[in-house]
């Protein structure tokens, strides 16, 4: 695993030393002195992890942590404080700034290059979400709201041990809603099953494998981005490696001190709640790129796509698959007489009756302007005619309601064209072309009528007043 790496340090045989373990494991490091170095250099340069030392003069490592943390640009990188200071006070002052974890010098080389490799992973799978979220962010297709701590976290703590349950319980419910489980396997089932925040492990687990559960808790899509804690003896260090290796977010040694339990625990849960609203706002975006603002029917974009899938899908399986493009007749005259606000309300009226009088295996989108389509998969020709007639009769047959308008409403009528796939070599594009001739054919000839490709036949054509000079109308401009 590659990524990059500041070390934070104003002695430079503590940079070098660091320097060399991390270069040996291929990270790009870069090093800063002093502080204020430290905050120039991240403010340009995208790191993965800061390795922050606290003794430093001038400006300490807490208050640099403080100020990274502060900055919405820099305070979703993970911060590692390495120090002397090994009192629990020391730690519980820096997770109160912000620290990712804590390492105590002499630095056990496998233990740091175990805790950079774990945090740089974790932040990687963050940083895609953000990426996505922000690209939607960008484009206004999203707002942007700060994840909340105000509701209490959901927390499962997997426990065998009666003491030791008891302990952590007091801790937990203070600020979370805790529910506890003495068995691994059950425990798997009842992550999977509900949304927790946060779970907490007992490294220790008597009749049940630990590092198993956290292993298996990673490896189901629902549990794989949940925060673990683990909680562990000071003589579990290898365990404990192996833990940070299967991707634990934290762990704490024995004795927990409640406030760094409470802290380590509030900075998981807000992690996973800035990583839920991110993976809401990608799925927002994604729905909202293939989904027309207006009527809410898929786009021009997604049925590119999706019509593709169905003609390879008819053309493999030798299934039927018809579409049918419908146009609103005499749609500029509705907005120039009754103005946008009008012509904006017809538009999600007939989306909404074309949608309720298709199959659920129907799909109808809206193409742009007035026109619309409806895919027909498993369906031939002659029966999406009628299917298309019957639509024209609907939408002909009750008013349309406007907006601040009393009486009977405004009458409307659709132009439709119905076209088939052609069976092997036929593609999306040349379907869709075939529905709009005989969409033109419809419009030439009166308007308020079905065509069906090619030349009329097998079509169900409705007669209503007598045919316009046979041109095909600029649907798209409103004219039509």
């Amino acid at each position: 695993m590659t990524g990059r790496i500041l070390v934070v340090d104003d002695v430079k045989a503590n940079v070098r030393l660091l320097e060399a373990r991390l270069g040996a494991e291929y990270f790009d490091v870069r090093t800063a002195s002093s502080g204020a170095e430290a905050l120039s250099i991240v403010a340009t340069w995208p790191c993965d992890i800061i390795l922050l030392d606290v003794m430093m003069p001038g400006m300490d490592g807490f208050e640099v942590c403080r100020r990274l943390k502060a900055d919405p640009r820099t305070a979703h990188i993970p911060v590692v404080m390495i120090t002397a200071l090994d009192r629990v006070d020391d730690r519980i002052k820096g997770l109160r700034v912000g620290a990712d974890e804590f390492l105590t010098k002499p630095v056990n080389d496998i233990a740091l290059v175990a805790r950079v490799k774990n945090l740089v992973s974790l932040k990687r799978a963050s940083d895609e979400l953000r990426l996505r979220a922000q690209t939607g962010s960008q484009f206004g297709l999203v707002p942007e709201i700060e994840p909340s701590m105000e509701a209490e976290g959901r927390v499962l703590l997997v426990d065998d041990c009666a003491s030791s349950s008891r302990h952590l319980t007091a801790i937990l419910r203070q600020n979370c809603r805790v529910e506890v489980e003495v068995d691994g396997a059950q425990a798997l089932i009842t992550a999977a099953e509900r949304g927790y925040e946060t779970i907490v492990i007992n490294l220790g687990l008597a009749k049940s494998d630990a590092l198993r559960l956290v292993s298996q808790l990673r490896a189901l899509e629902r549990t794989r981005l949940v925060p673990i804690i683990l909680i562990a003896d000071p003589d579990e260090s290898t365990r404990t490696l192996r833990a940070l290796e299967l991707g634990v977010n934290d762990c704490i040694l024995r004795p927990v001190e409640r406030t760094e339990l409470v802290l380590r625990l509030r900075t998981q849960i807000a992690r996973k709640r800035a990583n839920d609203r991110l993976a809401s706002d990608v799925e927002q975006t994604i729905a909202m790129a293939i989904t027309d603002p207006l009527t809410g029917l898929r786009n021009r974009h997604y049925l590119t796509s999706h019509l593709s899938r169905l003609v390879r899908q008819a053309g493999e399986a030798d299934l039927p698959l018809s579409v049918v493009m419908i146009d609103i007749d005499r749609f500029k005259s509705i907005n120039d007489t009754h103005g946008h606000d009008a012509g904006d309300a017809v538009l999600r009226e007939l989306a909404g009756r074309l949608r309720g009088h298709v199959r659920g295996l129907d799909m109808v989108c809206r193409l742009g302007g007035e026109e619309f389509l409806i895919l027909m998969p498993e369906t031939p020709v002659s029966a999406a005619g009628k299917v298309a007639e019957r639509l024209r009769a609907v939408i002909e047959r009750q008013p349309f309601t406007l907006p601040g308008a009393t009486g009977e409403g405004l009458s409307v009528t659709v132009s439709l064209g119905v076209a088939a796939h052609e069976g092997a070599g036929d593609s999306g594009a040349a379907l869709i072309k075939r529905a709009d001739q005989a969409l033109y054919r419809a419009k030439g000839a009166g308007r308020n009528r079905v065509v069906c490709f090619p030349d009329g036949s097998d079509a169900v054509e409705t007669a209503q007043g007598a045919p316009d000079a046979p041109r095909r109308p600029d649907t798209r401009t409103g004219t039509g």
